[in-house]
């Protein structure tokens, strides 16, 4: 990969060159340890740059239209003069676990916007629908000055729940007659849910999205607090009906957890979940790769048929990494 000079390349980042920003992210996303250090020492050349930014973390179940919601209030933030980036996590393929679907493509009027970057970010197959260095991508789109920076995720899973560790705010989007999709989605994602929408509504399934609205609200009278009462929306991407409203509880929203200094709080503990994520993530990668060959040896034995335990486990491979 040809790279400019150190302070060309910073330069050329904190102007939102397209270029460049692609070329860094590639770098973070990269299997070469030296490209992920000329990555951190990027974003540790960038961090002392104040952080005014936004992250939204976007979640629902497949079909419920997450690509086409963010391409229509990403326009409508646009439109407010925001600088946004997103971040679509693509199932990854088994094969060279790069993205499948490529976003971009599915957001094609959006990445034609001045301001705006779409990065289509594989997810690696990890159970959180979130890839490996997804933390450290939006970690540069709030040192480089984005103003919002939206993150689709694959689809509500066992893990999904990994998005709230990156994001300011976590958005569930609905379908119309969620009734009984309700029952679909996990109540854990229910709950952490800070801003509900329900997606679609508008034409034939209006008046189905009216009654999914009113039985969301019912359904999260007890775990609200006052506060959050209305937390609950409907939203047309053909009309934007609503996105007014959307968007100033959500300025209201931020507004009162920086008062309170809840979203400090959290950015706090979000740093501290991915630091412990990441030396994990390493420590594994590291005893793969020094340890090869007795893992395939302990591989070869399981496709045997033999069992191994715990302590075989810790004697071979663990203990083998003090030696």
């Amino acid at each position: 990969m040809k790279l400019p000079p150190f302070d060309e390349f910073i330069d050329k980042l904190k102007h939102f060159d397209r270029k460049m920003l692609s070329k860094a992210f590639t770098l973070n996303e990269s299997t070469l340890e030296i490209h992920n250090d000329l990555f951190d020492s990027i974003l540790n050349a960038l961090k002392p740059v104040e952080d005014q930014s936004l992250v939204i973390g976007i979640t629902g179940i497949p079909g419920v239209g997450k690509s086409t919601f963010i391409e229509s209030f990403g326009s409508y933030l646009h439109q407010l003069g925001k600088k946004i980036a997103v971040f679509a996590i693509d199932p990854s393929s088994q094969n060279t676990q790069g993205s499948i679907l490529g976003d971009k493509t599915r957001m094609e009027q959006l990445s034609r916007l001045p301001n705006v970057f779409i990065r289509p970010s594989p997810s690696s197959n990890q159970l959180g629908g979130l890839g490996l260095n997804t933390h450290k991508n939006i970690a540069l789109a709030k040192a480089i000055g984005f103003d919002i920076i939206l993150v689709e995720t694959v689809g509500v899973g066992q893990s999904e729940t990994m998005v709230k560790e990156l994001c300011d705010l976590f958005l569930l989007l609905m379908m119309p007659g969620s009734g009984d999709e309700l029952q679909g989605v996990k109540k854990g994602i229910m709950e952490m849910a800070n801003l509900l929408i329900v997606h679609k509504a508008d034409g034939e399934l209006i008046e189905a999205a009216e009654k999914s609205k009113k039985e969301l609200e019912a359904a999260l009278h007890y775990t609200r607090d006052h506060s959050d009462e209305n937390a609950v929306f409907l939203y047309s991407s053909l009309t934007q009906k609503n996105a007014d409203a959307i968007w100033n509880w959500i300025e209201r929203w931020i507004l009162n957890r920086k008062k309170n200094l809840d979203f400090y709080k959290n950015r706090k503990k979000q740093d501290e979940f991915w630091f412990d994520y990441e030396w994990k993530q390493l420590l594994i990668k590291h005893i793969s790769e020094t340890h090869r060959d007795t893992l395939n040896d302990l591989q070869s034995e399981i496709t045997k048929g033999n069992f191994i335990s715990r302590k075989q486990i810790i004697e071979r491979i663990l203990y083998q990494s003090y030696l």
